[in-house]
């Protein structure tokens, strides 16, 4: 019987009486007539609402319908005339159902939260510079692909080709979220368009994903912690060169975490800007560090080289495109390259909700 395969389940990845449970009791709070005494604690409860109400209500929409599915697959059964239709409303639930489940693994705290992305060349001199402009590209065409906006908020160019490092801010719902599975090394292996004798070259470039702290979150930066620095912000030189100083950086004294921005005329944008991406840091590194995989994660204190890559790039002698984590590969290696990057987030975050069902 058709029917039976009619079902909203995410199998691991969705606690259904734990979020029910929990929705309920923040909508207590917001009923109690105290509840907006404390603004700040409210616009928390209320943020907390959010994601669950993003899962919880097309979860109880696949839920209707699949009880509509159920009475038209025994109607079918009956008149053949509605088998049409049954394969129509099929497909269709099944493309919502592969939409929540995704939307199911995107749980955590900030996985709502826009995004700064960096992107470090590693070992490979002038080539891994290249290779970061090349992830630097990948990322922005899948930003525009998923109707994101995407800015540089920070760029240290190179001076023969390619950059040296940049940040990217990609703004739009779930952009951490889904965005979280790209920190790490990527590997690139090409014959070199900077070698005369067209020999195949490796190079690495590192990558790291930090949410963009929302106002709700406290992030503690005193002053007597933290170092200001300003420097001139343009490229390698020539008539592009700004000489003034309106690129800031700030450095947290404590840990040595440093932040910076150079792309805005203002030097009090490229101040925000650059403390902004601090306070995002700061979050990542201690969220990195419960779950014990600060060290090899984060592109700050790891090494950008062979052995611990992520995802390796093939393009000569043969192409693919394969991630070390969840073992997804794929030949297309230009799509891939072009922004066409979901099959590996998708492996991964799947993995990812697995280990933390396993764990509970």
């Amino acid at each position: 019987m058709r029917s039976s395969a009619v079902s909203p389940s995410c199998g691991t990845v969705f606690d259904v009486p734990s979020k029910l449970s929990l929705r309920a009791r923040l909508n207590e709070q917001m009923g109690e007539p105290k509840f907006w005494d404390n603004p700040e604690k409210a616009q928390q409860t209320i943020q907390q609402l959010k994601p669950l109400n993003a899962v919880l209500k097309p979860f109880e929409e696949l839920n209707t319908s699949a009880g509509d599915l159920r009475a038209l697959a025994e109607l079918s059964e009956e008149d053949a005339s509605l088998e049409l239709e049954l394969d129509s409303e099929l497909k269709s639930f099944g493309n919502r159902l592969g939409e929540f489940e995704l939307r199911a693994m995107l749980d955590g705290p900030q996985d709502a939260s826009n995004a700064f992305l960096r992107i470090q060349a590693g070992t490979g001199g002038t080539e891994a510079c290249d290779w970061a402009q090349m992830l630097l590209r990948l990322y922005a065409r899948w930003a525009e692909r998923h109707g994101y906006q995407a800015e540089i908020v920070d760029e240290l160019r190179n001076e023969e080709a390619g950059i040296r490092s940049a940040t990217l801010r990609i703004v739009g719902d779930y952009a951490y979220g889904h965005l979280q599975s790209e920190a790490g090394v990527h590997r690139l292996v090409r014959i070199s368009p900077f070698d005369s004798n067209a020999r195949r070259q490796t190079s690495f470039a590192a990558v790291d994903v930090m949410p963009e702290i929302e106002g709700t979150i406290e992030i503690e930066l005193r002053s007597d912690e933290l170092e200001r620095q300003t420097f001139r912000s343009g490229g390698p030189g020539g008539q592009h060169q700004n000489k003034t100083e309106s690129g800031v950086r700030f450095i947290h004294k404590p840990t040595g975490l440093a932040a910076e921005s150079r792309t805005e005329r203002s030097q009090h944008k490229n101040a925000d800007n650059a403390m902004a991406l601090l306070k995002s840091k700061l979050y990542r590194i201690e969220e990195l560090k419960k779950q014990a995989e600060v060290e090899k994660l984060y592109d700050e204190k790891g090494e950008v080289a062979w052995g611990y890559q992520i995802r390796n790039y093939v393009m000569q002698p043969y192409t693919m495109v394969k991630d070390v984590r969840t073992g997804v590969e794929t030949s297309q290696v230009q799509s891939v390259l072009d922004g066409e990057i979901d099959e590996f987030t998708y492996a991964y975050l799947r993995q990812k909700a697995e280990k933390m069902h396993k764990k509970q």
